[in-house]
């Protein structure tokens, strides 16, 4: 139920957010977490990989199919790329 009340506090406090902070705020973390070296760029983007796991799930009943695929693939790139980084 905690949870459940924080991630919808989050989903509010995200939907009043400026559209273009939150994108250039992802696009910062994105090319920090590909620049950092190893490990450190890895807990960047799998800390970023979390947080979008816990927006597409709440988001997930109300998404178009379509939007849902790209969401996926976006996610599991972001996920390759952070298992690359942690094991070279």
């Amino acid at each position: 139920m905690a949870v459940q009340r924080r991630s919808d506090g989050l989903l509010v406090r995200l939907a009043r957010a400026n559209r273009t902070a939150v994108f250039l705020g992802a696009l910062i973390l994105v090319l920090a977490g590909l620049f950092l070296p190893g490990i450190i760029g890895a807990a960047v983007l799998g800390a970023l990989a979390v947080v979008l796991v816990l927006v597409a799930r709440q988001t997930w009943p109300v998404t178009p199919p379509r939007i849902r695929t790209v969401r996926l693939v976006v996610l599991a790139a972001l996920v390759a790329v952070a298992l690359a980084k942690a094991l070279w």
